[in-house]
């Protein structure tokens, strides 16, 4: 069975959702499919929460029928006969009327995450209803049945994979399998999310489940691209990437995937396809296990960096001074993403300046702390092990113009990084891909 998740533009509206139902549906094996809530439904949601927030439940209902009036325009384009029509409008005559219902009482973050996950439970019933009534063997599995996390908000791999096991005995033989993308239980049993990688995320804990033979994520790109084809012009699609490659791109930059999402079908060993909605037959990128030694595969940029650097005299052989260092980050559950360390100080870059000027103030402690904004990560990515002599020299040498703050390599044997200000990305990115690609 291959599992196939769609995002929000994929089924954003009626045309989108039939041209869905057309992938899923043109091959004679099951398929297990997570779709996402339409477009802009989630944001109309949260808007309502906050509206709900402020109490003010006037604002609230605007939105609610705003959003009411799009859904009942959608019934029409989307459903030919009148008895699907009818049954589709039953079913979002009591959602809205759950959503109206939380303008009356006092209003809990629990009651939020309850309405954020409407979005997913609105597109997948309207989906299914639309499959059976072009007469394919469809079903609705919810995923507030199967797929939980636990007290530390991570997925409960063997909860789920117990649970939809059972559920996917009891219901044996159909062609269509559908679920919603992004929503949960925790673990107290209340609806919460997957926060990272939401419906992707999703896609590959099912797949890992139910052992899938392949996991599709579908999009409007055509795979993953060697570099940001909103940047630099003439791109190309990867066509394989290692699962350690596909997680260094997606965290230092490449939208297209999020770093955690991959992490459950890499462990199963299950190969993650990215397609592209636009372009079916395209062949998009796969993501496995694979090695291909001595190639650079792609450049990913992430932006909004800041860097830090203390120095201290007081550091070298000083037992210590490090796990002091991040212990201040780790109290502010402030990730770092890159570091560098010589005898008389350490440098770090961070992407969430939330608590920045709290860590600041705690680093003066041990010595003087120098703070850079408006910084980038630019990161090569490959199979860049120390063994593959002169890669490392290739990636210096086409940042040769560029002033670098930091680089980070052998951390990873996927990966060289460099730290530099955001000003500058345009030309180091298009300058890699003239030196790693085009050459």
């Amino acid at each position: 069975m291959i599992v196939m998740k769609f995002g929000g533009t994929s089924v954003g509206s009626p045309e989108r959702m039939k041209n869905v139902s057309q992938l899923v549906t043109r091959s004679n094996e099951p398929v297990f499919v997570v779709l996402s809530a339409m477009s802009g439904t989630t944001n109309s949601l949260v808007e309502i929460s906050n509206y709900l927030y402020k109490k003010n439940p006037e604002g609230a209902n605007d939105v609610i029928n705003r959003l009411e009036e799009k859904y009942r325009q959608h019934v029409e384009e989307l459903y030919d006969t009148e008895d699907y029509k009818q049954k589709t409008r039953e079913f979002l005559d009591a959602e809205f009327e759950y959503l109206r219902s939380f303008t009356k009482d006092i209003f809990t973050s629990f009651e939020e995450r309850s309405i954020v996950a409407q979005g997913e439970i609105i597109s997948t019933n309207m989906f299914v209803n639309y499959l059976q009534e072009k007469g394919f063997d469809a079903v609705l599995l919810s995923a507030l049945e199967f797929m939980r996390t636990d007290k530390n908000a991570d997925p409960d791999l063997t909860y789920i994979k117990e649970k939809l096991s059972v559920i996917m005995k009891e219901n044996e033989g159909h062609q269509v399998y559908v679920t919603q993308g992004f929503i949960c239980r925790n673990a107290y049993g209340e609806v919460d999310n997957l926060l990272r990688g939401g419906s992707d995320y999703t896609a590959s804990l099912v797949g890992a489940a139910i052992r899938a033979e392949e996991i599709q994520i579908w999009t409007d790109i055509d795979g993953m691209h060697n570099n940001d084809p909103r940047v630099v012009d003439n791109t190309e699609a990867v066509r394989q990437l290692h699962f350690e490659e596909a997680a260094e791109l997606a965290y230092f930059g490449a939208k297209i995937l999020h770093p955690t999402c991959v992490q459950p079908a890499k462990f199963a060993g299950i190969p993650v396809r990215l397609k592209n909605t636009m372009d079916p037959d395209a062949p998009g990128t796969i993501i496995d296990n694979v090695s291909v030694r001595g190639k650079i595969k792609a450049v990913a940029a992430k932006d909004n960096i800041t860097a830090i650097k203390i120095k201290s005299s007081r550091m070298l052989l000083a037992t210590g001074f490090l796990r002091k260092v991040f212990e201040i980050f780790e109290s502010y559950q402030t990730a770092i993403d890159m570091v560098a360390t010589s005898e008389v100080g350490v440098s770090m870059s961070i992407d969430n300046n939330a608590h920045l000027n709290e860590i600041v103030d705690e680093l003066k402690k041990y010595g003087t702390v120098t703070v850079d904004s408006d910084m980038c990560i630019v990161c090569v990515v490959g199979d860049l092990d120390w063994s593959n002599i002169g890669f490392e020299t290739l990636a210096t040498d086409a940042m040769k113009n560029i002033p670098v703050r930091m680089i980070s390599y052998g951390g990873s044997n996927y990966n060289i990084s460099f730290l530099i200000r955001m000003t500058d990305k345009k030309r180091a990115l298009k300058s890699l891909s003239e030196t790693l690609f085009n050459k």
